[in-house]
């Protein structure tokens, strides 16, 4: 599960063995928010040293078109969706005239299709008449489009262009509050709340990570405490 690593890189609570590193349960708890946001990070970089968003895109249109299609669905399912839709309409310039009819078929199986589409359409009228033509990077003006918020803009800032941006979806909000990085419900609350903690640039791998935990590890309704590598300060683990 873990990579070796230098003794310079040794993540906080980790020690040496044979084989690479393991937790070390000796370790004192962080005691504060910003101590425990410290140690998530450094371990998830080590049990995630590749993290990625998982929905397939080529460019910063399709990222924003895919992030949009994603809420309430699964990246799997828009996964199966975009590559027809994508080769259907390759540009926000071939979206923003397409017919509305015909990209609800595209998108009906991610859910909310009516609301999706008409989106999706709007978002590429947007990009046209007010952007040239491009994504933009402040967001500012990406949460103006149809069906972004601040989650989707900070996932086309921080995956697309390697911009600071901490995207706050179910699993980010979960794992926070698990983790006891914070007690707020609303996820712009939890956004800041987070922002804090960490140095800008880390803000997207950040997110991803706690993404991926959540779905690998930290399930909503069975989470794996024996296998977390976050267990051992966790407030929420069970024994």
């Amino acid at each position: 599960m873990f990579r070796r690593m230098s003794r310079r890189n040794t993540p906080s609570g980790y020690r040496r063995i044979d084989r690479g590193w393991v937790v070390s349960r000796r370790m004192g708890k962080p005691r504060s928010a910003a101590g425990r946001a410290k140690v998530v990070a450094e371990r998830l970089a080590v049990e995630f040293p590749e993290a990625r968003c998982e929905l397939d895109h080529r460019n910063a249109f399709e990222l924003l078109a895919a992030t949009i299609l994603s809420a309430q669905c699964t990246d799997a399912r828009v996964n199966m969706v975009t590559p027809a839709l994508f080769k259907a309409y390759p540009t926000p310039g071939d979206l923003a005239v397409a017919d509305i009819s015909r990209v609800e078929e595209f998108v009906r199986s991610t859910g909310f299709y009516a609301s999706k589409a008409k989106n999706l359409i709007g978002m590429a009228r947007a990009l046209i008449e007010r952007f040239d033509g491009e994504v933009p990077r402040d967001l500012d003006d990406l949460v103006t489009l149809p069906g972004v918020g601040r989650k989707t803009g900070n996932v086309v800032r921080s995956v697309a262009f390697d911009l600071p941006g901490l995207p706050v979806d179910t699993h980010v909000g979960r794992l926070s509050r698990r983790l006891g990085l914070t007690t707020e419900d609303d996820p712009v609350k939890v956004e800041f709340e987070l922002n804090k903690f960490l140095p800008p640039a880390e803000w997207g791998r950040f997110s991803l990570r706690l993404i991926l935990h959540g779905r690998r590890t930290c399930d909503a309704r069975k989470p794996k405490c024996r296998d977390c590598v976050l267990a051992d300060f966790c407030p929420s683990a069970n024994p």
